[in-house]
């Protein structure tokens, strides 16, 4: 439990980071924001296209008689849009991360800066960073499709699967949003997605604290934005944590280390 209380601290402190930083809270707006009416506008044509989607998905209940009809496919209308919801809120943060990583990455490194000691720096070109970025978010947007699936399958189950499978469904997303924020300060240390997996499940209870209160707060409108720089700067300070200030980087492969071997065999 001292883990859940310690996450949730971070993304406070981020918070109060960018409130004492102020340019970096406005800048780190701005590619939120642009990706935000992206999101906003495609959320609003799904919703208004759900009745004929489930319509479509449950043929096999269209001589159903009332009320029963009704209960089953809003039940289900209810889990497609918080399937879609969970959809938007990881790519959203993914995308958003992607737009706007030169600039995160700078504050990332002036959230280490202003902590002290030496700056984390991985090595490569910018352009190799946002490579490694989009790789990686290919990889998570799949992830998060198959996990959708399953979640959309595990809904038709009775009770079940309109009382804890959604709640299952939140907990996963704020998993996948802490392993997104985190990303950006772990690649700066030289670690990839498989080692970045790897500590965070070793510490699960800390990357719930910080993602599930986040996955609540971006469920409000504009919110994201707002606390966007925020959880990035909370997303550093966690790193520090997950690391250890004085500890050697966890083993495993570096992204520096890949790059180069690609090159190699290429």
């Amino acid at each position: 439990m001292r883990d859940l209380v310690s996450g949730f601290g971070y993304l406070m402190k981020g918070q109060r980071w960018v409130a004492r930083h102020g340019r970096w809270w406005g800048f780190g707006m701005i590619p939120a924001l642009i990706t935000l009416v992206g999101y906003a506008a495609a959320l609003v044509a799904l919703f208004f296209w759900t009745d004929d989607v489930i319509a479509w998905a449950t043929p096999f209940a269209d001589d159903w008689s009332s009320p029963w009809l009704g209960i089953f496919r809003g039940a289900l209308s209810i889990l497609f849009a918080a399937i879609c919801l969970f959809l938007a809120i990881i790519t959203f943060t993914a995308v958003t991360l992607l737009v706007g990583q030169p600039f995160y990455e700078s504050l990332s490194e002036e959230v280490d800066r202003s902590e002290g000691g030496a700056v984390p720096e991985s090595g490569m070109s910018t352009w190799a960073e946002v490579w490694i970025g989009l790789r990686e978010a290919i990889v998570l947007l799949i992830r998060v499709t198959l996990w959708s699936v399953l979640f959309f399958a595990l809904g038709f189950i009775p009770g079940v699967g309109q009382t804890v499978i959604p709640a299952l469904a939140f907990c996963v997303t704020a998993f996948f949003l802490t392993e997104e924020l985190t990303s950006i300060a772990l690649l700066r240390r030289g670690i990839l997605l498989k080692e970045r997996r790897r500590m965070l499940r070793s510490r699960r209870l800390l990357s719930l604290g910080f993602g599930i209160p986040l996955s609540v707060l971006f469920l409000l409108p504009l919110i994201a934005v707002f606390l966007m720089p925020g959880a990035v700067a909370g997303a550093t300070l966690l790193v520090r944590d997950l690391t250890g200030e004085d500890e050697p980087a966890p083993q495993g492969e570096t992204a520096a280390g890949a790059l180069n071997g690609a090159n190699g065999g290429s």
